[in-house]
């Protein structure tokens, strides 16, 4: 009995001694035989960009997670311009011009009138404080040429009442152009008349030399219209007048 027990005892330590053995080499092989997935990450580890070695086992999972992502990126950024607004068209021509190279739109030339109209509405006339000064010399009795004087002087008269500005006229006769003053042959007597009361600006002036010639000539008193003024000599009162800057004019 105890001849058995001892050979049942070698038997099962046999064994055990076996599994044992078996154990350890299946360990040892699978210690040095790396798995696949193992191989593809010594692979992976390999890489390098400055020729270091990866040393960490993720930096496999990292490269993957960053193609994955490298790849869904063009789609997303696709739904995002879907998601956004669409900018309005004419703002892609405002960004593309430039102070060097597209010129700014001109406006209308009719915008631009109104425009003018406009300012010269909002800003008042400067004060103008010059005073034009102008002879108006009538030397021949002829009622044409009175009349021409007449209408000279009051156009001049109410062109610079429209502009707001000074105007003061004389009307110098001497010669033959007296008569445009004498009471008893102006052509244009009742004319003198209105204009005196309507037309301050305007003054006339009887040249004495011409009415005591004609005093002489007629025998008798020259009489001269109330509106006019007699002065000693008419030439003499336009070069006078002339040196104080007046404007001379013969119509």
């Amino acid at each position: 009995m105890s001849k058995f027990r001892r050979v049942a005892r070698a038997a099962a330590m046999s064994a055990v001694a076996l599994l044992v053995g078996v154990s350890s080499s299946a360990a040892q092989e699978a210690w040095q035989s790396p798995t696949p997935a193992l191989k593809h990450s010594a692979a992976t580890q390999k890489w390098s960009t400055h020729g270091t070695k990866f040393t960490d086992p993720s930096a496999t999972a990292q490269i993957w997670n960053q193609s994955a992502f490298a790849g869904m990126a063009p789609a997303a950024a696709r739904n995002q311009e879907r998601l956004l607004p669409s900018a309005p068209k004419h703002s892609v021509a405002a960004q593309k011009r430039s102070t060097h190279g597209t010129k700014p739109t001109k406006p209308s030339a009719t915008a631009r009138r109104r425009n003018q109209s406009a300012f010269v509405r909002l800003v008042p006339p400067a004060a103008n404080n010059q005073e034009h000064r102008l002879i108006l010399q009538v030397n021949n009795n002829d009622p044409a040429a009175m009349n021409l004087t007449l209408n000279n002087a009051m156009n001049v008269t109410q062109y610079d009442r429209e502009l707001g500005e000074k105007v003061k006229i004389e009307v110098i006769t001497f010669g033959a152009g007296l008569h445009m003053l004498r009471h008893d042959t102006s052509p244009v007597k009742a004319r003198i008349e209105t204009m005196a009361l309507s037309t301050p600006e305007v003054s006339f002036k009887a040249c004495g030399n011409s009415q005591e010639n004609m005093h002489k000539a007629e025998n008798k008193e020259i009489p001269i219209i109330p509106q006019a003024q007699v002065v000693k000599s008419g030439v003499v009162r336009v070069i006078e007048l002339q040196e104080q800057g007046w404007t001379y004019v013969k119509p």
